[in-house]
């Protein structure tokens, strides 16, 4: 008899809220929940598709153990001995820190692999972690360490108070927002101009955001640091400034930007001088504006200093933890805040903010949060001599087509002496392991949005039992992490602590964080707690953000700092690129951008049918002079090569996409043999990372520079 159940998409950051009508262990459909207070019925094509990763076909159910090129199953128990003998054969033998972990993206959506698999995964003892967060965010995470004292305090745009959205390096509607927790972004972005305000989107490609903006500037890729400079130096020459809360650097900001006029931006940028004060002039005198940045400007030469600014432009035209501006969140479950004797559950957890406290051991490239950015990690497979990478862990990520110099990674892959991945699919990354440990299906685990819940433009709080029982043959992701630490004995596990907490669960952790949250006991009687949560399927509503600041802030002086060192002394290194992004900027060469869409979840929604169906997405848009200067023909295929090699894909001529500027999606590239994934095989596409030059970074974080790379494109 069908049963329709309410629960959270874990597919994205929008954590929309998604009824699921089931019949038996079969889903019947998946559409919006209209009660939840978050998304309001909103749902995305994505989460339409949640219901297809169930019964996949493809879909590992149980560990496979390769034998040369062919696979079996194994037991469990037979795995996880397996899998700890040979770990504790690379420590003995090499150290520590020959054995490494990659961790994808997808732990953030994971309540299992947030709490539980980060005991295993945080506490091996080695240097060599790595995960997305240096293909994504990690400047933002940089700034909010340097400005506010704490990592996790990135501060999110208060979208549905706005009058001003000014949107850099974004596209929320194709992303669904990002360190903004925000379902239906295109109801919210329309709410503000119905209420007589505006959106205004400054980016290389006239986006899905941008074609519904009141006003889109172009950007050449990699000047958005000089861009936010010049605005800045505006704002004080103006005399348009505004700190509203306790601050240092005010002086040292002013100073770094003295230098960079809109007249000395205006060439290297390609916006008009006097559009450049026109922007900075309406976020200075509007009352209730933002600006949001986010993985465009992240991920480029200059990443590190254009995280920084967007933080710096908010805080010092006043709309840094105010109403309408880029406020910090209260979540039920505050990842900062002390739990008791507990401390803080991101401590806990082995969440630590430090940077630069040790470098990689080939490069040099710098630390953050223990973790080393990806782009050291295959010089670090590579390289011989102590601490050199012999086994590999990687856990809900894909680097293969992830990160750039996708194939040299697959050749260090094969030459590992132990590889294990906790991974439901066999594909372009897993095919190089020696064991598989396929977790649960989505719909089989309990789901708390620990991690989004504190980047969401409105407190709210929804816990979702499992769709499905899990299998007795099946194991959760956290199950298979805890049974490693167990048989490692990191930590001081032991059989008896192991056997406690596979009783207790994440939701022990759920249960202990609402309690002591800023919206549990403290509230007395009526305070929140897992039970509540569990009464209210829909999810409760806590209220719109609140201004927190100075006692939100983690700085030794609860100020804010607005001219940390670390950035100041990176704006030479800014001054002195500046002559070659002109050379980009007079025509000679084609700028490389990415572009998402809202059917793909970078490499990991490509094997559903609905999801992959009609025209070919995979393809370069091109702006119609450039494909006429190199004899391009719309639908044809185009070469498009770098000093790591050349991709072939279909050309798609567009004026969305400035001149001097082409843009490929990435996530693709699903045909390498000796993988499973009929439906993502039949429509491969290729991977712009087979191209990209990892050793482009942004030095002073780390950060790969995946925008704003120099590409020849020729018809083939």
């Amino acid at each position: 008899m069908p049963t329709t159940v309410y629960r959270t998409c874990p597919l994205c950051e929008a954590t929309c809220g998604v009824a699921i009508t089931t019949d038996g262990d079969q889903v019947v459909s998946v559409r919006g929940d209209e009660q939840d207070p978050f998304s309001r019925g909103y749902i995305c094509p994505k989460g339409t598709a949640l219901g297809d990763l169930h019964p996949d076909p493809d879909r590992l159910r149980r560990p496979m153990v390769r034998e040369g090129t062919a696979w079996r199953e194994l037991a469990w128990e037979d795995a996880f001995d397996l899998v700890a003998r040979r770990i504790r054969e690379v420590r003995a033998a090499h150290g520590r820190d020959a054995v490494a972990v990659y961790q994808g993206n997808p732990t953030a959506h994971n309540l299992g692999l947030l709490t539980y698999g980060q005991l295993f995964l945080r506490t091996l003892g080695t240097k060599n972690l790595y995960s997305a967060t240096s293909v994504d965010q990690l400047p933002h995470m940089l700034a909010a360490l340097q400005m506010f004292g704490d990592q996790l305090l990135m501060a999110v745009p208060d979208i549905d108070r706005t009058d001003l959205f000014v949107c850099l390096g974004a596209n929320p509607l194709a992303s669904n927002g990002s360190i903004m927790t925000a379902p239906d972004v295109k109801r919210r972005l329309g709410a503000i101009q119905e209420r007589g305000g505006r959106v205004i989107v400054v980016d290389p490609r006239r986006s899905e955001t941008a074609a519904r903006a009141d006003q889109h500037h172009f950007l050449r890729p990699g000047t958005d640091a000089i861009l936010l400079l010049a605005m800045l130096h505006h704002i004080f020459a103006a005399g348009l400034d505004r700190v509203t809360h306790p601050a240092t650097g005010i002086v040292e900001l002013r100073a770094a930007a003295a230098a960079w006029s809109p007249e000395r931006a205006a060439p290297l940028t390609g916006i008009a001088a006097a559009d450049i004060r026109a922007l900075a002039t309406a976020l200075a005198t509007t009352p209730r504006a933002v600006l949001y940045g986010r993985i465009g400007l992240c991920t480029q030469a200059h990443g590190g200093l254009a995280a920084w600014l967007v933080y710096a432009v908010n805080a010092v035209t006043g709309h840094l933890d105010t109403t309408g501006g880029l406020m910090f969140t209260t979540p039920a479950i505050d990842p900062i805040e002390p739990l008791g004797p507990l401390g803080s559950l991101a401590a806990l957890l082995g969440f630590d903010g430090g940077f630069a406290r040790w470098s990689s051991r080939v490069s040099g490239k710098p630390e953050f949060g223990g973790e080393l950015p990806v782009t050291a990690l295959a010089e670090e497979l590579e390289t011989p001599g102590p601490g050199q990478i012999r086994a590999l862990i990687t856990s809900a990520g894909n680097p293969a087509l992830s990160l750039p110099g996708g194939p040299r990674l697959e050749r260090a892959f094969a030459q590992l002496d132990f590889m294990v991945s906790i991974d439901p699919y066999l594909n372009e990354t897993t095919r190089h392991a020696h064991v598989i440990l396929p977790p649960a299906s989505p719909l089989e685990r309990s789901h708390y949005d620990l991690a989004l819940n504190a980047f969401a433009v409105r407190n709210v709080a929804k816990y979702s039992p499992a769709t499905f029982a899990r299998p007795a043959d099946a194991r959760h992701d956290w199950e298979i992490c805890l049974a490693l630490w167990t048989r490692l004995r990191l930590g001081g596990a032991g059989k008896l602590a192991a056997a406690a907490l596979g009783t207790l669960g994440p939701e022990a952790i759920v249960a202990i964080g609402l309690r002591l949250g800023p919206h549990g006991l403290r509230r007395g009687r009526g305070g929140l707690s897992l039970a509540k949560l569990v009464a209210q399927p829909h999810g409760v509503d806590l209220g719109p953000l609140e201004p927190r600041l100075p006692g939100r802030l983690a700085t030794a002086d609860r100020r804010v700092h607005l001219a940390p060192a670390v950035y100041l002394a990176d704006l030479a290194r800014l001054d002195a690129t500046a002559a070659q992004l002109g050379t980009v900027a007079t025509g000679q060469g084609l700028v490389l951008i990415g572009r998402r869409h809202l059917r793909s979840n970078n490499s990991w929604m490509h094997n559903t049918p609905r999801l992959v169906k009609g025209p070919v997405r995979c393809t370069m848009l091109i702006h119609p002079d450039d494909a006429a200067a190199r004899g391009l023909v719309d639908g044809a295929p185009a070469r498009v090569a770098t000093a790591r090699g050349a991709i072939e894909l279909p050309v798609e001529i567009s004026d969305e996409v400035m001149r001097g500027v082409v843009s490929i999606p990435h996530g693709w590239g699903h045909d390498r043999a000796g993988t499973r994934l009929g439906v993502a095989a039949a429509v491969p596409g290729v991977s712009v990372n087979d191209i990209l030059d990892p050793a482009a970074i942004d030095t002073l974080s780390g950060t790969t520079a995946l925008t704003g790379q120099i590409v020849e494109v020729t018809s083939p």
